[in-house]
């Protein structure tokens, strides 16, 4: 179920409105809903793979009060352990075993063996990685004594599978979502408004800017060979737009629609487009990602300790894991090792905290460009089904033919959202989304009049309807 077909707004409103008629005194009840609405959210793409939802809730619901109830380290340890192995065997299983056969018949055949080792036909359950590593990171807060596991078994399923973020993030702590489902909610019109906000806001970037740049970025990657270099550059910069009006549109759905159900959800993209150097991008890039690597992953590796070259290995780790996270390919192993090495000049100089603030003026903007021109051409290798059509495309792309093949109104659609989506979000980077600043900024028939003008505009200029692009991670 996308949050963008008319299936789901029927399902919104059905749960919602039963969500709110249940006494706020019944949570049990709220939370059981909830629970219910996410599973049929998630089973409507492929009732299936619910057992592996069910499957990693149960072993870290069980798992984390097994490590709580424990004095002896090596057992609490015994028992991270096992949370590590299933859930973690579960990603490896669904998403990474075909890549690693496939790659272990190619060395055999280079160095002279013939092999023919077994692979997995099954297909990818959608949001697997997301899921997993919100399960993950509970099991190893409870470990390091950050948080007391509940024993609400309802409360705990619904914390997975929460339907908003279930299948693209953002990825929560449970030190933050968790506990809301404890919390007594009643009815707040100031949360239904903004929740409104932020997912119109969300829902105009995924169907008109996002999905209006996906048709010129699909023609670019596809027949890279015959298009001009002019039209190559045109579909990479529309690649990373479609990826980000994609990717943070789905985000903002997911926060409004949450905050209507009265829960709130850590802010996932600042602008990134916006960012002044590599380190200030990843700040503001998919933030629920890049902090549970830097929590979970970075920081145990001794983080910064331990002098510059610890330093430099940790951060090379986090951006190669971060790469394959996204994708058994080694075109996301190879984005991820360039966004390393655009980091470690930062690094070395000591400047990769440099940009902390969000006071953005003109005389940053030859940074903020060079920043963006880098990120781009790394979404090349993101985007490209393979490296040689990476590396294909980008020495195309520096031919000097000149024609565009894409269709007028096409562009001038997409130049025209993306105009306002850039300086939207310049005047407003420091509020949760452009229509809640406007509603701290403008009066109320400027704001009905912007409102109007998103909904009409996301029904008549909505691109051809792609599906999410983070559903494939």
């Amino acid at each position: 179920m996308l949050f963008t077909q008319q299936v789901f707004f029927i399902f919104l409103v059905i749960v919602f409105s039963f969500y709110w008629l249940i006494p706020k005194e019944k949570l049990n009840y709220k939370n059981t809903l909830l629970l219910l609405a996410s599973y049929v959210f998630y089973g409507w793409w492929d009732w299936r793979f619910l057992s592996l939802i069910l499957i990693s809730s149960f072993c870290d619901y069980y798992l984390a009060l097994k490590i709580n109830s424990s004095d002896q380290k090596n057992v609490k340890k015994r028992f991270l352990l096992i949370s590590l192995f299933i859930n973690l065997g579960l990603l490896v299983t669904f998403k990474y075993f075909n890549f690693f056969i496939d790659n272990a018949e190619s060395l055999l055949t280079a160095i002279g063996f013939q092999a023919n080792l077994p692979s997995l036909k099954i297909i990818l359950p959608v949001g697997i990685s997301f899921y997993t590593f919100q399960t993950l990171s509970y099991t190893i807060d409870v470990y390091r004594g950050n948080l007391k596991p509940t024993r609400s078994i309802i409360n705990f399923f619904a914390f997975v599978s929460f339907f908003p973020q279930l299948v693209a993030g953002p990825i929560e702590r449970a030190s933050h979502l968790l506990p809301q489902f404890s919390k007594v909610k009643k009815f707040c019109f100031d949360n239904f408004e903004n929740g409104c906000r932020i997912a119109l806001w969300g829902f105009f970037k995924k169907v008109v800017v996002a999905d209006n740049c996906a048709n010129i970025a699909n023609q670019a990657f596809e027949y890279y060979q015959s298009l001009s270099g002019l039209a190559l550059f045109l579909g990479m910069i529309a690649f990373s737009f479609q990826i980000y009006g994609d990717f943070s549109g789905y985000s903002d759905i997911a926060i409004g629609v949450s905050r209507m159900f009265g829960f709130d959800l850590m802010r996932n993209f600042r602008s990134p487009y916006l960012a002044r150097d590599i380190a200030e991008f990843w700040r503001r890039w998919h933030i629920s990602l890049s902090t549970w690597f830097r929590d979970y992953l970075y920081i145990p590796l001794g983080g910064s300790r331990g002098g510059k070259w610890k330093s430099i290995r940790n951060t090379f780790a986090i951006f190669l894991v971060s790469g394959f996270w996204h994708g058994a390919n080694w075109t996301f192993i190879i984005w991820g090792l360039i966004h390393a090495l655009l980091f470690l000049p930062l690094l070395l100089q000591d400047k990769n905290r440099k940009n902390l603030s969000d006071d953005i003026s003109i005389i940053h903007l030859p940074k903020i460009a060079m920043t963006y021109i880098l990120v781009c051409f790394a979404w090349v290798f993101f985007r490209a089904p393979s490296i040689q059509v990476a590396f294909g495309f980008l020495s195309r792309m520096f031919s000097l033919d000149t024609n565009i093949n894409y269709s007028p109104y096409l562009v001038l659609i997409s130049i025209i959202s993306v105009s306002l989506l850039i300086f939207s979000e310049l005047i407003s980077q420091k509020f949760e989304s452009p229509l809640i600043y406007m509603k701290q900024k403008s009066n109320t028939t400027i704001r009905w009049f912007t409102y109007i003008a998103l909904i009409n505009a996301s029904l008549i200029l909505q691109g051809k309807v792609q599906e999410f692009i983070y559903f494939q991670f």
